[in-house]
Order: C-alpha cells, then sequence, then structure tokens
C-alpha cells in the first residue's frame, strides 16, 4: 500500500506564526495555517489540523461503510458523510481532541435501517482513521434517508 504525503512550513511563534501545509501527495493544494484562527470560532479561510483530520475521517469513513454495506448484501447508492472534529483544553497541559461527531446518512438498496446502523457501527470501529484516533471519543448519528 502506498505512503502519502504532507507538508507545512511554518514561520514565527505559535501566537503570531503561521504557516502553510501542502498536500504534497496528490499536488491538489496549499492552505495556509495559524493558531489564533485555529483556536477561533471562525476560521477565517485557514484550514486547521482538525479539519484535516475531519476530512479525512470522513472519506475514510464513507469507504468503509461503503464496502460494509456491500458485503452485508446492500448496494450504497448515496452516503453523506460530516465529521466534526473538537478541539479543547487537555488537563494535564495544552491541549487534545475532545471528540469526534460522525453523521452519516444514507440511500441504500437492499439493506433495512438495522442492517444500515450495524454496518454503520462496524465501520466506525474499522475504518483506519477510526483505528488511529482510538484515544479520542467517537460519536456516531446514523441514519437512512427518509
Amino acid at each position: 500500500m502506498p505512503t502519502r504525503s504532507a507538508r507545512t512550513a511554518w514561520t514565527g511563534t505559535l501566537e503570531k506564526g503561521s504557516g502553510q501545509v501542502e498536500l504534497s501527495s496528490s499536488q491538489v493544494g496549499t492552505y495556509d495555517v495559524s493558531f489564533p484562527k485555529r483556536a477561533a470560532d471562525d476560521a477565517g479561510g485557514t484550514t486547521s489540523p482538525e479539519e484535516l483530520i475531519a476530512a479525512a475521517h470522513s472519506s475514510c469513513y464513507a469507504m468503509q461503510l461503503s464496502a460494509l454495506i456491500a458485503e452485508a448484501g446492500g448496494t450504497p447508492i448515496s452516503l453523506d458523510v460530516k465529521a466534526d472534529v473538537s478541539l479543547g483544553a487537555d488537563s494535564a497541559g495544552g491541549f487534545k481532541l475532545t471528540g469526534i461527531a460522525l453523521t452519516v446518512r444514507g440511500e441504500v438498496e437492499g439493506l433495512d435501517e438495522a442492517g444500515f446502523a450495524k454496518a454503520a457501527e462496524d465501520a466506525k470501529a474499522t475504518c483506519p482513521v477510526s483505528k488511529a484516533l482510538t484515544g479520542v471519543d467517537i460519536t456516531l448519528d446514523a441514519a437512512l434517508k427518509s
């Protein structure tokens, strides 16, 4: 399996510095990062490690769920997956990821709500990004589109 890479160039202190993260493997873009905007409610046009983790988690989860739906005899028509990654204070000092809320709405043929819910829970437990984030509380809200 391949290795994927990203690179960050940073200048200055945490409070006054800034950087750019480059998605090196795909070469799809370079994005600004800064700690003040990372810690603010409004990202102000910059990304953050949390947003990048959310992107990684939502896409990994969607792939894993589509595979598990098929294994269970269903056909995934569409999956809408959102990952909300929260940053907060760490009682040991500094900051930590305080939680990840996964929300998925699916249009699936051949599975009922219970079958979809089981596949969704199994995907949460088995997607590689979920496995990498075992130290973070991950919640799941999964339902079929009505």
